[in-house]
């Protein structure tokens, strides 16, 4: 008798696409969702580190521009008062309200280096927005993939369970294809959790410490101005 199951077990097919087709309609919407959110927490990750290291090549040229000893106001007509790079538009905010502050007769608006403080942080505010945007959905990904997994084998087994005691069959031949549908259930959240929690971690370091460059720079920038509101 168990040589006739395990034989009838041999002949089923556990290929990741029959177990698919064969788990019922709640595991495959399961699946479906883990699927989809690995390849979203995928395309995430790879737009992220292209963006970041556009950001740092950005951060690296303009810091040599910057420090290259050109007039501020020469290197700000260069780049205009609405760049692309980020250091640009923190820079070209200061700037902005730098001449702003200025009357007509050449004379600083009281609290100037406030203003220019503000129009800085708010640029960096912007940018910093947009090097986080994305992570949170690789946080959620990570603390839910396994448990929304869990949930498509607790209800897969369930399934197998019922179907067991319907054929009052509890060979192996009918045991071994429900469970293996289930647990396909939890391999998915788990392979949707894993990367998705690592990149996250990454990413966010990297995401700080460019944010930590901007808010650098931007301090340099304003005691700069300082120098010249002083004398």
């Amino acid at each position: 008798m168990e040589t006739e199951a395990l034989a009838m077990a041999q002949e089923i097919d556990f290929s990741l696409v029959a177990l698919f087709a064969r788990a019922s309609f709640i595991v495959q919407v399961v699946m479906i969702m883990l699927i989809v959110a690995s390849f979203w927490s995928w395309s995430i990750i790879i737009r992220k580190f292209i963006t970041f290291r556009a950001a740092r090549a950005e951060a690296a040229t303009f810091d040599r521009a910057f420090w290259s000893g050109e007039p501020l106001d020469e290197l700000f007509d260069q780049i205009g008062p609405a760049p692309d790079g980020a250091s640009q538009k923190i820079f070209a905010a200061g700037m902005l309200e730098w001449r702003r502050s200025h009357r007509s007769d050449g004379a600083l608006i009281t609290g100037a280096q406030a203003r220019i403080d503000r129009s800085m942080d708010v640029a960096i505010a912007k940018e910093t927005e947009h090097l986080n945007a994305g992570l949170p959905f690789l946080a959620t990904v990570g603390s839910t993939a396994p448990f929304v997994g869990l949930f498509g084998t607790v209800w897969g087994i369930k399934v197998a369970f019922e179907e067991i005691a319907i054929s009052q069959n509890t060979s192996l031949a009918v045991v071994a294809p429900g469970i293996s549908e289930a647990l396909l259930a939890t391999g998915l959240g788990l392979l949707a959790a894993i990367p998705a929690v690592i990149f996250y971690n990454k990413l966010s370091a990297d995401a700080d410490r460019i944010a930590s460059g901007y808010e650098a720079f931007a301090d340099e920038f304003a005691t700069i101005l300082s120098r010249q509101l002083d004398a």
